[in-house]
């Protein structure tokens, strides 16, 4: 059953911590460690080098970590898993933004075995190349499946999708990412629950929480943040951190509606077959309201304004 109207979570959002390293200027993607409890990870936007940040539950930075012979163009998100086999922690960096829609031929991901100790220094990566099966796209969220280690992109569009990438990734060619449903309108980021249940899709404007197969559960309202960035869900799925950009950004816990919750499960749930239909009939309503299309509508306008005047001063 999908909900119309935004969800309020039966307790109120509140500040976690800030980010107190001013090296973490823009703050893009967000994920809590798999094995390390209290431990947040964090990289910045474009223009940064390779590098990312472990923090502790009070925004300090414990460790900063390079990753080897890896490329920034414009990392935009990352995940977090479990390998299911070593129990190690795994974390997922995509250099997936792409602001003019194909100049990049094709995008990364990078795939970087969590530290054991939380010491700055360098890290090695496994890189994965990926084209989109219709053609560039910009994106700022990616996902796993914690029980599959499934990997999806959801892309920054006014009619965005989720795309799914094969069960067996290969390092020696460029793995391609199909359809497999609809998103909401320019989404900044995307995780999937600690239990596989439901999957998040976070825009500028609310969070949209929907099951794996596509359709909406319900959408939580978003803290009122500089520029919407990025979500993740606590250990516990029971509620969602979200991000933002900017020096001594904000880290913000929103507690997931209690009708919203999924039944206790002590393993993640299994991935189900994707239905490309009823996800865009359950996504394609875009989690937007009204007043956030007139928003963005006006925001388009003002744009358009603006350029005109740039071009014919420039002319």
């Amino acid at each position: 059953m999908a909900f119309a109207g935004p969800a309020y979570a039966d307790d109120a959002e509140e500040e976690l911590f800030t980010f107190k390293d001013p090296r973490i200027s823009e703050s893009s993607g967000l994920a809590v460690s798999p094995t390390h409890p209290g431990i947040y990870y964090t990289h910045n936007d474009s223009a940064a080098a390779p590098e990312f940040y472990a923090v502790d539950s009070s925004g300090r930075t414990k460790a900063a970590f390079h990753v080897n012979g890896a490329q920034a163009r414009d990392w935009e998100a990352m995940a977090a898993t479990r390998d299911p086999e070593t129990g190690r922690g795994v974390l997922w960096f995509a250099d997936i933004g792409d602001n003019l829609d194909g100049a990049w031929p094709d995008i990364s991901v990078y795939k970087v075995m969590e530290p054991s100790r939380m010491t700055s220094g360098n890290v090695s990566a496994v890189r994965y190349r990926f084209r989109y099966e219709d053609g560039a796209r910009n994106a700022e969220g990616i996902m796993v499946h914690p029980g599959t280690g499934r990997l999806y992109v959801v892309s920054k569009e006014f009619s965005g999708v989720v795309y799914q990438a094969p069960k067996r990734l290969r390092t020696g060619r460029i793995n391609v990412l199909r359809k497999v449903g609809s998103a909401p309108i320019m989404a900044t980021d995307a995780a999937y629950a600690p239990d596989g249940s439901s999957y998040v899709v976070r825009t500028y404007f609310s969070a949209t929480l929907f099951r794996p197969d596509g359709e909406m559960i319900t959408k939580v309202s978003m803290p009122n943040l500089e520029q919407a960035e990025s979500v993740t869900y606590t250990p516990d799925g029971k509620a969602l951190l979200v991000g933002s950009e900017g020096v001594r950004s904000p880290v913000m816990r929103v507690p997931i509606p209690e009708r919203a919750l999924p039944s206790p499960s002590p393993t993640p749930k299994a991935e189900p077959a994707r239905n490309v239909a009823a996800s865009e009939t359950a996504a394609g309503s875009s989690g937007l309201t009204g007043r956030d299309i007139v928003i963005w509508l006006g925001a388009a306008l003002l744009a358009v304004g603006v350029i005109t005047v740039i071009a014919r001063r420039t002319r």
